[in-house]
């Protein structure tokens, strides 16, 4: 993940200094000598409930934080402000990039294109083996930030080419309010938006996301409750209620599975989330193997073993997943392709983030005619 350089990005969008307010931020601060509700940063929250003595509980994810005035939830990112609830990123975008879609990754949405990629700080989840923990893990105030409003956002993703935004590197479920926002402004422009999510979300909230988002990529991160309180600080049962729901509401949906040495490699606990999702979610939802790479809090296992996702991508289509992938391998691995569960062949060749053909004619494949689901056009 990078940070595409502040004035050049101002200067491609014609938009001077002074129309997006932003930068580096003073640490205790939303901005220098502002009050709160004055912020451009600052939005009263969605789904909280008011309680006695100005306390408040938040509804949007599973752990229904009681917050006292003053004080924030476990995100970091929505504050208690007199009994009501606010949150603090809206508008405020820590990283932004233009990223291939396949790196989300989403491999039946749009293949071959761009997505303006946005993220701002703070996770309701606490990964041991968190990529991006030096924006997930922190509070807005000690991390540079940049103000883009949802018009911008929208505005941005246009003219970079990109057909989507893509809402990423940290969870977006804790900027629930500026993915709402931003979703609908980029519809008014014609550009699509999806989600790069842990799923860790009530149903009330992930259905407002579900009518507003194209398609959404969830990180299971293992079969195991166990796995979700020891590393991750949450638990599975919430994750598989949004991958069901998901799923029958229509949303396109893929699944990503990270495979990490000793904590989530076991062949039959793999055996069962393959067998769960067939029976839950369907034999056609893509489901993503990748590779763990030493990070944060896990700097002392190894990298993943390349045999170990293409051992998980063996289980999967044994159990009758019909697009079975791996990722963070060396480019050209044929488990980076889509094949046509009709013919068997090639139909989107992949090498890395690259897509090297597509042997596709109206989402179907153009040797046998087999449809192919997924976003194509």
């Amino acid at each position: 993940m990078q940070s595409m350089a502040r004035r050049a990005f101002l200067g491609r969008l014609g938009l001077g200094a002074c129309a997006i307010a932003g930068g580096g931020l003073v640490p205790g601060a939303l901005i220098a000598g502002e009050r709160f509700l004055d912020s451009p940063f600052v939005k009263e929250a969605l789904y909280y409930e008011q309680l006695e003595d100005k306390r408040i509980r938040c509804r949007l994810c599973p752990r229904e934080c009681v917050v006292g005035p003053g004080q924030r939830g476990y995100c970091r990112v929505r504050e208690n402000h007199d009994g009501k609830y606010y949150t603090i990123v809206y508008g405020r975008v820590c990283a932004y990039h233009v990223d291939p879609i396949e790196k989300k990754p989403l491999f039946h949405f749009l293949p071959g294109t761009t997505a303006f990629s946005i993220a701002t700080v703070g996770c309701n989840l606490a990964c041991k083996f968190c990529q991006n923990w030096e924006i997930s893990q922190e509070v807005p105030e000690n991390v540079n930030a940049t103000n883009l409003p949802p018009a911008t956002v929208a505005a941005a993703a246009e003219r970079y080419g990109s057909p989507t935004i893509a809402y990423t590197y940290t969870d977006p479920n804790v900027f629930h309010e500026f993915v709402i926002d931003c979703a609908r402004a980029g519809h008014e422009e014609g550009i699509r938006s999806v989600m790069i999510s842990a799923g860790y979300v009530n149903r009330e909230p992930l259905l407002n996301l579900i009518s507003n988002l194209d398609g959404i990529k969830i990180d299971l991160k293992s079969f195991s409750d166990d796995f979700y309180r020891d590393v991750c600080s949450g638990s599975l049962a919430p994750v598989l209620d949004t991958l069901s729901t998901i799923r029958k509401k229509g949303l396109w949906l893929e699944v990503v599975n990270l495979i990490i040495p000793t904590l989530n490699d076991d062949e039959k606990q793999i055996d069962g989330m393959c067998k769960w999702i067939v029976e839950n979610l369907g034999d056609d939802v893509p489901v993503h193997f990748t590779r763990f790479y030493p990070k944060y809090k896990l700097k002392n296992l190894p990298p993943t073993p390349v045999s170990a996702v293409e051992m998980a991508r063996e289980i999967a289509m044994a159990r009758g997943i019909k697009f079975a992938y791996v990722g963070n391998v060396p480019s050209g691995n044929p488990g980076e392709s889509t094949y046509c569960p009709g013919c068997g062949e090639v139909v989107i060749k992949r090498a890395g983030y690259a897509v090297v053909s597509i042997d596709l004619e109206d989402g179907k494949c153009r040797r046998c005619g087999t449809p192919i689901p997924g976003v194509w056009s």
